[in-house]
C-alpha cells in the first residue's frame, strides 16, 4: 500500500487511509493532492482520492478518479478493493464482489479484504462462497474468537448444522478451564445457547440437555436457560419434569400465554385447532380454576379459559372476566374479547350479558348480584362496549345510540368519540367519521396516536391535504413531507397513495405505492451492518432469526398492498394511457381564444408557483451547510414530486411484472396475487400465464365468485381466438385441451352450464349472484335486462342469531358499491344502477356512497345540523376582541 513511493509520501499516503478511517475527508484529500503534485499517475491514491471524494457525495469524481486510479495500477490489490468499496456504497453487490476477488488474486491472504467480501457473501445469501472465505479468514488468523464463530455460523447458514456444532466443540478445545473471564461472561453464555440450538435443530435432544446442563454455571441468561431447557424436555417426552419447569416460569411471569400453552402441552390438554371434547373442556376447566388461585394479579389465567368454555361456564367465566375492567375502565377490553367473535354462538351470549349489566346498572347502580355501589363511569364504560360490540355485528344505528349516550354521559372522554369516528367509518360515512376523529384529536394535541387515526379517517375521505397538514404536526420543523417519507411512514404512504387512486391521480399513486417499496429495499440494506456486529458480540440465536425473517421480509402485508397498488396503477394506465402532447394541442385548438388564454394562464401560474417552491427548498437546504469533514448534508431535491415521469412509462405492463414476480414468490397463498396475474397476463396475451392463475385461484379457493369470475372468462377467450397456426399457438392449444378434463368446474360442461352451476351452489350470495350476471352479459350481451333483473331480484336475507336487539343483514356495504359499479359500467344500466342505489340507501342510511338520510351527503342529516349550529355558535360566540364571550358563565 503506497510501496512505490518516497518515504515522505508514503507517510502522506497512511495519512489518508487514516483520515478516510476516522472520516477527517478534508484532511485526507489535501493529502492526496500534495503527493499527486508530485506522482500524478498513481493509482493507489488516485483510487483512495476517488473513494474519499465518495463520501463527500461528490460520485461522478469518485468514480472517475477510482477508474483512472484501476488503469494506471491494475495489478494493486488497493485499487480493486477500494473500487469494490465504491460499489459497495451504491449498493452495486454483485459488482463489488467481482472487484474484491480480483484484489484477492493479487493479495489472496488479505484479511480485510476477504473480510469485506465475506459480509458481501453473507448479505446476497452466497453461502457456499461465504462458507469459503470463512475457512480462508480461519485458517489465517486461527486465534480471533470471531473467525470461529464466523465459520460456524456460515455452515448454519448453509444447512450444515452438525459442522457448525463440530467447529464450536473445536473453538472450546481451544480454551482454558477457567474460560471466560467475568467481562465476557455474557457474549461465551449466547454462544453456548447458540450451540445447544444447533444440537436441537440436529435432532441431538439427549446431547443438548446433557450439554446444557452441564454448562448451566456458564450460562448467564437463565430465563433462556429455562425456555431452552424445558423445550428439550418436552420434545424428549419428559413431561412432569416439563410441568414443574413450566410452573416455574409461570411464577416468573404470569402473563405469558406460551407458558399457558406448554404447561397444557405436558399435562395433554392442547389442541391446535381448539376443539375440545366435554371432558377436556372439564379438565382445563379445574387446571386454570388452580392456575387462578396462584396468579390472582395475572389477565392472561382468567382470559385462556374463555377460548374453551362454552355454554352457562363460558357465560360465568366471561361476567367474571368483564366486570371489574369495566369498573376499571379499560379502553381495550373489546379489543382482548373481539377474537370470542369468531366462535360459533359467543356473540349472542356476550350481548346478552353485557345488556343485563347495563340494565342493572341503570336501575340499581350495581352489578346484578352485587352489593357495592359502581361509580358513574361504570355505565359510560358499559356503553362504550356496547357500542363497539353491535359496530362489529353490523349493527350501525343501535352502535351509534349507544356511543352518543356515552358521549352525552361523559363527554371529556377521547376514546369515545375515536370509536364514534370508527362505526361511521364501518357504516360508510367517511366524511363524518373523519370529522370526529378531529374532534377527538382537538380534545387532546399531544397523543400522537390519536393524530395518527385523524390522519388515516382524513386519508380514507379522500381529504388528503387536510390529512398532511395534520401529519406534519409531529415532525420536525423543515421538510415535512421529506420528513414522513423518512420515518418510513408506511401506513400514511399506503393510505394516501390508495386516496390517490381512488382520485384518479395514478402519477401521486404511484408515487406513494414505489416509496413503501423503496422502504422494504432499505430494511434489506440495513442487515448489511449486522453481519460483522452480531458475531462480534455474539447475539447469535438473534442474528440467525433476523436473517431468516430478512428472507421472508416481503410477504409482509403492508409491501403486498404496495406492490398490489402499484399493480393496478400500471394496469390502469395500460387501459387509460395519459394524453400525448399532440393530443393535447388538439384539445387546445377546439378552445375559444378567450378560453385558450385562461388555460395558458394558469399554466404558466402554476409552472411559476412549482418552480418557487423548488427555489425556496433549494435555499433552505443550502443554508444547513457542509459538516467539518466535508460532507455535505443536503437531501436531494424530489425531481418529480407529483410523479409525472412515472406516468411516461414506455410499458405500463412489464413495469408491474416486476411488482407481480415479487407478490408470486413472497404471497402465494394470497387470492388478491393471482387475480392480478389474470389481469396482468390477459393484457400481455400471455395465455398459459393466465391459466396458471386461474389454476392456482382454483387450488386456493375454488368456490370465490371471483375464481369463477376468471376461470369462465378464461375459457371464454380462449373459444373465441383463431384456430392456432404456429408452432407455439398449437402447443398452448394443446395444453390446454390436456388441462380442461381435470377442472371439475368446466368439464364436459358448457360455459353456461358452470356458470347454472355456481348459482345453484350460492343462490343466496350477493357476489356470487353479481358474478353470474358478470359473465352472463360476457357470454351473451343479448340477456342484459335478465341479468339486471336477476339482480334486482336478490333479497337481503337476515342472519339468524339468539341476540336481544335488531336484526343483522347479509349484505355488506362493500359488496353493494361492488354491484352498483357492475350495474353502471358493465352492464351499463344506469336506471337500474340508480334504483339499486336508492334501495341501498335503506339499508345502509350512513353511506355516503348511497346518499344514505343520516349520512353526511344528506344536507338534511343530523351531522350536517350539528356543523351548522356548531358554526353559528362560533360566529356567535366571538366577540369583537376575539374573546369568547362563553367563557363568562364557566363555572368549575
Amino acid at each position: 500500500m503506497g510501496a512505490s513511493l518516497p518515504n515522505k509520501e508514503a507517510n502522506l499516503f497512511k495519512l489518508i487511509v487514516k483520515s478516510y478511517e476516522t472520516k477527517q475527508y478534508k484532511k485526507g484529500l489535501k493529502a492526496a493532492d500534495t503527493i499527486l503534485k508530485k506522482f500524478p499517475d498513481h493509482g493507489e491514491t488516485l483510487s483512495m482520492k476517488g473513494l474519499t471524494l465518495n463520501c463527500m457525495d461528490r460520485k461522478s469524481e469518485a468514480y472517475e478518479l477510482v477508474r483512472q486510479g484501476l488503469k494506471n495500477d491494475l495489478k494493486s490489490h488497493v485499487c480493486w478493493h477500494v473500487y469494490g468499496l465504491l460499489y459497495r456504497s451504491d449498493r452495486e453487490y454483485r459488482e463489488a464482489i467481482k472487484c474484491y476477488r480480483n484484489a484477492l488474486k493479487i493479495d489472496p491472504d488479505n484479511i480485510e479484504i476477504l473480510r469485506d467480501l465475506s459480509l458481501l457473501q453473507a448479505q446476497m445469501r452466497d453461502l457456499s462462497g461465504f462458507v469459503e472465505t470463512r475457512q480462508q479468514l480461519l485458517t489465517l488468523k486461527p486465534n480471533h474468537r470471531m473467525n470461529w464463530i464466523g465459520f460456524s455460523v456460515a455452515h448454519h447458514l448453509n444447512s450444515n448444522a452438525s459442522k457448525a456444532v463440530e467447529i464450536l466443540e473445536a473453538y472450546e478445545g481451544t480454551l482454558e478451564e477457567d474460560y471466560p473471564p467475568e467481562n465476557e461472561r455474557c457474549e461465551h453464555g449466547e454462544m453456548l445457547l447458540y450451540k445447544i440450538s444447533l444440537l436441537e435443530e440436529c435432532g441431538f435432544l439427549e446431547r443438548a440437555l446433557e450439554e446444557l446442563h452441564k454448562k448451566e454455571f456458564k450460562i448467564v441468561d437463565k430465563l433462556a436457560y429455562k425456555e431452552q431447557e424445558v423445550s428439550l424436555l418436552v420434545k424428549l417426552g419428559h413431561l412432569q419434569e416439563g410441568e414443574a419447569l413450566y410452573q416455574a416460569l409461570l411464577s416468573m411471569n404470569p402473563d405469558n400465554y406460551r407458558y399457558y400453552e406448554g404447561l397444557q402441552k405436558c399435562v395433554g390438554l392442547y389442541l391446535e385447532d381448539g376443539q375440545y371434547s366435554p371432558d377436556q373442556i372439564d379438565q382445563l376447566d379445574s387446571l386454570y380454576k388452580t392456575l387462578v388461585q396462584q396468579y390472582k394479579w395475572s389477565s392472561a389465567v382468567k382470559r385462556i379459559p374463555l377460548d374453551f368454555l362454552q355454554g352457562d361456564k363460558f357465560r360465568e367465566a366471561a361476567d367474571n372476566y368483564i366486570r371489574p375492567l369495566l369498573t376499571k375502565g379499560v379502553p381495550s377490553l373489546f379489543s382482548d374479547l373481539s377474537s370470542l367473535y369468531n366462535h360459533p354462538g359467543k356473540a349472542d351470549i356476550l350481548e346478552q350479558l353485557i345488556l343485563e349489566l347495563e340494565q342493572s346498572i341503570r336501575m340499581t347502580g350495581q352489578y346484578p348480584g352485587g352489593t357495592n355501589k359502581e361509580p358513574p363511569s361504570t355505565l359510560m364504560w358499559t356503553l362504550f362496549l356496547l357500542a363497539q360490540h353491535y359496530d362489529r355485528r353490523g349493527q350501525f344505528e343501535i352502535a351509534l345510540s349507544k356511543i352518543d349516550e356515552a358521549i352525552e354521559h361523559t363527554p371529556t372522554v377521547i376514546d369515545l368519540y375515536s370509536v364514534k369516528s370508527r362505526i361511521l367509518k364501518h357504516a360508510g360515512d367517511l366524511v363524518a367519521a373523519a370529522a370526529f376523529a378531529d374532534e377527538a384529536r382537538c380534545m387532546d394535541l399531544a397523543d400522537r396516536y390519536v393524530n395518527s387515526e385523524c390522519v388515516k379517517r382524513m386519508l380514507q375521505a379522500d381529504q388528503v391535504s387536510l390529512a398532511e397538514k395534520t401529519a406534519v404536526l409531529f415532525t420536525k420543523d423543515g421538510d415535512q413531507h421529506n420528513n414522513l417519507h423518512d420515518m418510513q411512514c408506511m401506513w400514511y404512504e399506503l393510505a394516501s397513495g390508495e386516496s390517490y387512486f381512488r382520485q384518479g391521480d395514478l402519477g401521486r399513486a404511484l408515487k406513494k405505492f414505489l416509496a413503501v417499496e423503496k422502504h422494504y429495499a432499505d430494511i434489506t440494506e440495513d442487515q448489511f451492518d449486522f453481519h460483522s456486529y452480531c458475531l462480534r458480540k455474539m447475539t447469535l440465536r438473534s442474528y440467525v432469526e433476523m436473517l431468516k425473517f430478512q428472507d421472508q421480509l416481503h410477504s409482509h402485508s403492508y409491501f403486498h398492498k404496495a406492490a398490489a397498488g402499484a399493480i393496478r396503477c400500471y394496469i390502469k394506465l395500460h387501459d387509460s394511457p395519459p394524453k400525448s402532447t399532440a393530443e393535447e394541442d388538439d384539445d387546445m385548438a377546439k378552445l375559444l381564444p378567450s378560453q385558450k388564454k385562461k388555460m395558458r394562464q394558469k399554466q404558466r401560474k402554476a409552472e411559476a408557483r412549482a418552480k418557487k417552491e423548488a427555489e425556496e427548498k433549494n435555499e433552505e437546504l443550502s443554508a444547513s451547510g457542509i459538516s467539518k469533514s466535508g460532507k455535505r448534508h443536503v437531501k436531494p431535491v424530489d425531481p418529480d414530486p407529483n410523479g409525472e415521469k412515472l406516468l411516461k412509462v414506455e410499458d405500463p405492463l412489464s413495469e408491474a411484472t416486476k411488482y407481480l414476480k415479487l407478490l408470486q414468490k413472497n404471497s402465494p397463498d394470497s387470492l388478491e396475487t393471482h387475480l392480478l396475474s389474470f389481469e396482468l397476463y390477459t393484457r400481455k396475451q400471455k395465455t398459459l400465464l393466465a391459466f396458471q392463475a386461474v389454476k392456482q385461484l382454483l387450488r386456493l379457493d375454488p368456490e370465490h365468485p371471483d375464481s369463477h369470475r376468471c376461470l369462465i372468462k378464461f375459457f371464454h377467450k380462449v373459444g373465441s381466438m383463431n384456430a392456432p397456426v404456429t408452432d407455439s399457438e398449437k402447443l398452448i392449444w394443446s395444453v390446454l385441451e390436456a388441462e380442461r378434463p381435470n377442472i371439475s368446474q368446466v368439464h364436459e360442461k358448457s360455459l353456461f352450464e358452470a356458470n347454472n352451476s355456481v348459482l345453484d351452489k350460492h343462490k343466496d350470495s350477493l357476489m356470487h349472484r353479481a358474478a353470474f350476471v358478470e359473465i352472463l352479459h360476457i357470454l351473451d350481451s343479448n340477456r342484459k335486462s335478465e341479468a339486471v333483473k336477476f339482480i334486482e331480484e336478490t333479497t337481503n336475507n337476515t342472519v339468524p342469531r339468539n341476540g336481544a336487539l335488531g336484526p343483522i343483514r347479509e349484505w355488506k356495504l362493500k359488496d353493494c358499491i361492488a354491484v352498483h359499479n357492475l350495474l353502471e359500467t358493465v352492464l351499463a344500466d344506469q336506471d337500474a344502477a340508480l334504483r339499486w342505489k336508492v334501495r341501498c340507501a335503506d339499508y345502509f342510511p350512513y353511506s355516503t356512497y348511497f346518499e344514505g338520510k343520516h349520512s353526511s351527503a344528506s344536507p338534511n342529516s343530523a351531522f350536517n345540523q350539528l356543523r351548522k349550529n356548531a358554526e353559528n355558535e362560533s360566529v356567535n360566540h366571538i366577540t369583537s376582541n376575539g374573546k369568547l364571550e362563553a367563557f363568562k358563565d364557566l363555572t368549575i
